[in-house]
């Protein structure tokens, strides 16, 4: 199947951005050095998505490490680095997120759609038979009047666990979420859920690494608190460990 996909199949028409002239690329260029800055501050790799040109503006270097391409030759490839590197199975996979995430992105008000993020994971192949999983944000960067994403800022991390999927639409600070089935080939709005400020701090001093000793002592609870949080924590997200509740959190926007 993969040899039966082209570029233009990652572009929706429901996104289909015209009317851009080299003024408004003149403009960019600060949007570029704000995702420069953006990549030395944090672990994440960052990429801007350009749906007017239909390939890639700016892609960090940092993307080596976790992609084991450098930077120029993703740049270069542009969207075939999805078609090269991604499994069949991903792959078309993403070609369903993509066209039913703008499906759901033309029923959210102009005024709202540049506080949605959508997440996910696939994965990416890597030298011999590896393959890693990684989490995708897409998050609107430059919207044209009539709200068609021109420019999507774009972060890359790995992800927990090994199964790809876990779709999802957000804008922080919502109490509902929206979240795609890949059985059923639809979106479901969903309540988020809710931690308790004792649960918050378990789970952020999760993120430094500190034991649930450490954890006890800070907080000045028991360890067995600690752990009755823990189990909370992963009753509420359906998980099984502080990795995967870590990732549930960030993609949720919870700490």
């Amino acid at each position: 199947m993969a040899n039966d996909i082209q570029i233009g199949d990652f572009f929706s028409l429901l996104n289909s951005v015209e009317n851009i002239n080299d003024t408004d690329y003149e403009k960019v260029q600060l949007l570029i050095e704000a995702a420069k800055s953006f990549e030395r501050s944090t672990y994440q790799c960052v990429y801007i998505i350009d749906y007017n040109k239909k390939d890639f503006l700016y892609v960090s270097a940092n993307i080596a490490k976790l992609c084991g391409v450098d930077a120029k030759r993703v740049k270069d490839f542009g969207y075939r680095f999805y078609i090269d590197y991604v499994p069949e199975d991903d792959l078309k996979m993403l070609l369903e997120i993509n066209e039913n995430g703008f499906k759901l992105f033309e029923t959210i008000p102009v005024a709202e759609r540049r506080e949605y993020t959508i997440s996910y994971n696939f994965h990416i192949k890597k030298q011999g038979n590896r393959k890693a999983l990684i989490n995708h944000k897409i998050t609107p960067l430059v919207l044209t009047p009539d709200g068609r994403m021109w420019l999507g800022m774009c972060t890359i991390s790995l992800a927990a666990g090994n199964r790809a999927g876990n779709v999802i639409i957000k804008k922080p600070g919502a109490d509902t979420f929206y979240e795609y089935s890949l059985d059923t080939h639809k979106w479901s709005q969903k309540p988020e859920i809710s931690l308790s400020e004792t649960e918050k701090e378990v789970l952020s001093l999760s993120t430094q690494g500190y034991t649930m000793n450490n954890i006890a002592d800070i907080i000045c609870k028991s360890v067995d608190t600690v752990k009755a949080c823990k189990r909370s924590i992963f009753q509420k997200m359906d998980v099984k460990n502080i990795a995967e509740a870590l990732t549930y959190a960030q993609n949720h926007q919870l700490i």
